[in-house]
């Protein structure tokens, strides 16, 4: 077995014996290609608790690039390698996966939505079982992000939401946002995406309904095909908003949320702590404690949109 990003070579002993160094089953429900600075972020916080892979530590990864149902196979995978403790990364469908194929290894998640509720914890304090990790929280945040978009787009009487089906969080977060819609006096239009041939459709959709602007929900899945989502709303000059700051870095008008970089950072972290030694059971599931909103100031002219004072007196980062 290759380690990704090291000439190292581990070699795994026959099934049931454990390995010559410890082995990270690394599960995401992205790409690795569109992942690299989010994995060099995750290694960083490895290397926080002294673990660098290719030397003391190995890691095993398992990509469904977008698919999600290809997660059980993946995560069975790593757990009968064996993994000495499994990451899933890319929200709920890696988390729940990995929960699902093992309740002895331990795990730590990276999800954006409430890991209580969808039953990966018991309590952020006192996550219990062999799971904890970081929630992103991004996924409570659809409804602030329709205000903001509302903000900046004050004309538009109709507004989208762009969710995938296949996320099991995506009736909560519609309802969430249908009722700041409700509170604003707007319409909003929900549309569904589970795969990118159904991107293209949503905006023939837009047009038609004349909808004026557009929420893209977070999903691991819509984080995997940014430049392509950002490239339609260019081409249709919808006005969008979305969870993170690398939408905007691509061009996208305007993002709100935590780091996503920093979170993989602290999974690293925690990943290292229970390297050495600590229960998953015993750290508690860690939040952001910043959140950052982003406009892009090119795709704002090029959409004629003027960013009005009370956004500009908010907002954390100009992108030129």
């Amino acid at each position: 077995m290759r380690v990704l990003g090291s000439a190292a070579v581990v070699a795994f002993p026959s099934h049931g014996q454990q390995p010559t160094v410890p082995v990270i089953g690394f599960l995401s429900s992205r790409s690795p290609e569109e992942s690299a600075t989010h994995v060099a972020a995750f290694r960083r916080g490895l290397g926080e608790t002294g673990h660098v892979e290719g030397q003391n530590v190995a890691i095993e990864y398992r990509w469904a690039r977008g698919d999600y149902k290809r997660l059980p196979t993946l995560a069975r995978q790593l757990v009968s390698l064996p993994v000495t403790v499994m990451v899933a990364v890319g929200g709920a469908p890696s988390a729940l996966a990995a929960k699902a194929a093992t309740a002895t290894i331990p795990i730590v998640f990276l999800i954006g939505d409430d890991p209580v509720s969808l039953g990966l914890v018991a309590s952020f304090n006192r996550p219990g079982g062999n799971v904890t990790g970081v929630n992103f929280v991004t996924g409570d945040l659809g409804a602030k992000r329709l205000e903001l978009l509302c903000e900046l787009v004050p004309s538009t009487g109709a507004v989208a939401l762009l969710l995938n089906p296949n996320n099991p969080s995506s009736e909560v977060q519609t309802r969430e946002v249908q009722a700041e819609a409700n509170a604003l006096g707007r319409r909003l239009l929900v549309l569904h995406a589970g795969t990118e041939a159904e991107f293209e459709p949503n905006f023939v959709t837009l047009a038609r309904e004349r909808v004026g602007a557009l929420v893209v929900q977070n999903d691991p899945f819509f984080d995997s095909r940014r430049t392509r989502l950002v490239a339609l709303a260019t081409r249709n000059a919808v006005p969008a908003i979305y969870h993170i700051r690398e939408f905007s870095e691509a061009g996208g008008l305007m993002s709100y949320g935590a780091s996503l970089s920093d979170a993989y950072r602290q999974v690293g972290s925690y990943t290292g702590r229970i390297l050495k030694g600590t229960r998953s059971a015993d750290l508690p599931v860690a939040q952001p404690s910043k959140f950052e909103l982003t406009i892009n100031m090119k795709t704002a002219k090029a959409l004629r949109l003027t960013i009005p004072q009370s956004l500009l007196l908010r907002v954390d980062e100009l992108i030129q």
